[in-house]
């Protein structure tokens, strides 16, 4: 993995100029684009999609507070919080989201989400697949293969390859310091058994994996004559200590990367147009957050990956700065005073995911590019002694657009209190087919082996929901 440091930033990168590259794990292979898009042609599949933008909500979202309101529940299940009626007849959502309440017909609410553990860890959010190894703070899950299972970023990359040369498959935007993996555990982008050649490219690893180039950084990376100034001395050091033939393949890659500006100009936000950088909400200051800023931006600089020809963009989302709680850091595990959290929080999502919708619609890409919000569990009907809500793995919410789904619907519900699913119990994985289908993969036929040489099915014996992909 290639890193460039830059304090207190969000993003880096660099680009290739050969076919046959990517950057998601860093390993030659993958199809040309003209090979590509023969491919797609003869799928069978009439204009697939062309990526999602995965938007987690780490800590666990409250789906009694956004999107499955119980305003006829006694006050110590139905909060502070009223639903407000959308565009779409019988929709109703919270108050405090009037700018997606107002877009409803682009948007599909799922309420009947399952497939969860009682564990602070997306990884079923970004594999669909709740088992996994023991990880750090997370207990280990049977039923996992060899090398574990990979993200949807790792299988497009295997599957599709780029979709434009030098840009990523994955891109993973997700802090990766202490606090914040102690919320994630799970890598977004991480490859499983398909190898760390389709790994996510994580844009903000700095372990000692990476290869980072000293005096290159990010607010220089958009300048080339600085960037390749930096490769070059970075070279010339190598040179000096073991000769530059004596690098892997994936190394060598990160530095061809580095000579095209295509994922740099991507990732520079100052490109944008003032009018769009607006809409976002990034020409003003924030005063309840730290520093008086949100990671709104990160909204916007998913889709300008997704438009450079990323297939996968992943992005953890909350108020400024993502971490643990406890800290005095933002994410979504609400223990006490969830209503306040609330009235910070879900504002800045109204605004983030409405601004994302808006931009993609405009730019023709809302039906090419899939966009999923969800975390790695509900919340308790029951408020706590703190005025909170906690950990509540039975049932959970989602919200879908884009990407060829059918959308302008409610799916599923839950019981008079919100404790487990009452109809249509959606599980992670039945999403994860519905995306692939649009996307051109058939998860009946598709297997990849696993490290022991064993074949796996994508998403096992789940498959598209009818209600999102008929």
């Amino acid at each position: 993995m290639l890193t460039i440091p830059g304090v207190g930033s969000r993003y880096c990168d660099g680009h290739s100029r050969r076919t046959w590259m990517r950057i998601g794990g860093l390993a030659l292979g993958g199809l040309s684009l003209p090979g590509l898009l023969r491919a797609e042609s003869q799928s069978g599949v009439r204009k697939p999609a062309k990526g999602i933008i995965m938007i987690l909500l780490p800590g666990g979202p409250s789906h009694l507070d956004m999107y499955d309101l119980k305003p006829d529940a006694p006050a110590e299940i139905r909060g502070e919080f009223r639903p407000i009626a959308t565009n779409v007849p019988g929709m109703e959502i919270c108050e405090l989201l009037p700018q997606l309440a107002s877009r409803a017909e682009r948007l599909t609410v799922v309420r009947s989400l399952v497939g969860f553990h009682d564990d602070h860890n997306t990884h079923w959010c970004s594999t669909g697949w709740e088992s996994h190894p023991a990880m750090d703070s997370s207990p280990l899950v049977p039923g996992f293969p060899p090398g574990n299972w990979p993200s949807i970023g790792a299988v497009l990359s295997r599957k599709l390859g780029p979709r434009v040369d030098g840009v990523p498959p994955s891109v993973d935007l997700t802090p990766i310091d202490a606090d914040a993996r102690f919320i994630l555990r799970t890598p977004p982008g991480q490859p499983g058994y398909l190898g760390s050649a389709h790994a996510g490219f994580e844009a903000h690893a700095v372990d000692r994996r990476n290869i980072t180039l000293n005096e290159v950084s990010l607010h220089r990376l958009s300048d080339r004559r600085a960037l390749l100034g930096g490769f070059d001395r970075f070279r010339r050091a190598f040179d000096r200590r073991s000769g530059v033939e004596g690098l892997d393949e994936f190394h060598r890659q990160a530095f061809e990367l580095l000579t095209s500006p295509r994922l740099a100009e991507a990732l520079d936000l100052q490109k944008e147009d003032s009018q769009v950088r607006s809409r976002y909400g990034l020409d003003r200051a924030y005063p309840n957050e730290r520093q008086g800023r949100t990671l709104l931006d990160q909204f916007l600089l998913a889709r300008r990956l997704i438009e450079a020809g990323a297939r996968c963009v992943t992005l953890a989302f909350s108020r400024w700065p993502f971490g643990r709680m406890l800290r005095g850091d933002y994410n979504w595990d609400w223990h006490k005073d969830a209503f306040g959290e609330a009235r910070g929080a879900l504002p800045l999502f109204d605004l983030g995911i409405s601004a994302l919708l808006d931009d993609l619609k405009d730019r023709g890409m809302l039906d090419d590019v899939a966009v999923v919000a969800w975390g790695e569990f509900g919340r308790t009907p029951k408020i706590n002694a703190d005025a909170g809500r906690d950990h509540w793995p039975k049932v959970g919410g989602a919200l879908l657009a884009g990407g060829g789904l059918c959308t302008g619907q409610v799916i599923g519900s839950t019981t008079r209190w919100g404790e487990e699913p009452a109809t249509r119990p959606v599980h992670f994985r039945e999403i994860f087919a519905s995306i692939y289908d649009r996307l051109g993969i058939d998860v009946a036929t598709t297997q990849f082996h696993d490290l022991a040489g064993r074949p796996q099915y994508l998403v096992g014996e789940h498959r598209p929901l009818p209600e999102l992909v008929s």
